[in-house]
């Protein structure tokens, strides 16, 4: 009878180590996972939800429309739709803990220069928030590193001006309405 026992008590052990063997890495594999996590896989997570994001010289409040590889499109409460380049952004408010999966190739090239580039083709009039200025033109040119604007002049829908070059770097948040 005492062999009994003490067989059980060394299995009992066992299974207990085994037990805490896969616990911690279960653990590991979980703090590995969410190391990976990227602000855009939990912005795309969020698509249709409210959130605020603080871009240093503005805020912009609505739903997140789209997520590309390095911006966020939001329906920005009775100012049009915003995008916000990534790394312009301070903190996003409102976010859950949810992740979306990693993004297919598409979505992966689809970038800033691509979101601006529509709104070249659309002549959209715009207003390009950087942390100097806000300046209101229509975007003629998407380069890769930069937009050209041309202003507007008061009374001329098709613009007046000779065109900025904008850094993208300088740009925080691009309205259209």
């Amino acid at each position: 009878m005492r062999w009994d026992d003490l067989f059980g008590d060394l299995e009992a052990q066992l299974a207990g180590e085994e037990r805490d063997a896969l616990d911690a890495e279960v653990a590991e594999r979980v703090r590995i996972e969410r190391g990976a996590v990227t602000l855009a896989d939990r912005l795309r997570a969020h698509v249709g939800v409210a959130l605020r994001l603080d871009v240093g010289p503005v805020v912009v409040r609505g739903p997140v429309r789209e997520v590309g590889a390095d911006f966020v499109l939001v329906d920005d409460e009775g100012l049009g739709q915003s995008v916000v380049p990534l790394p312009a952004l301070v903190s996003v408010t409102g976010l859950g803990r949810a992740v979306a999966p990693a993004p297919g190739a598409v979505l992966r090239r689809l970038g800033l220069t691509a979101a601006l580039r529509g709104l070249v083709r659309d002549r959209a009039e715009v207003r390009v928030v950087t942390d100097r200025a806000e300046l209101r033109g229509t975007p003629s040119f998407v380069a890769a590193d930069h937009l050209d604007l041309v202003p507007l002049s008061a009374g001329s829908p098709e613009g007046a001006g000779v065109a900025q070059a904008v850094p993208l770097s300088a740009v925080r948040v691009v309205r259209s309405r």
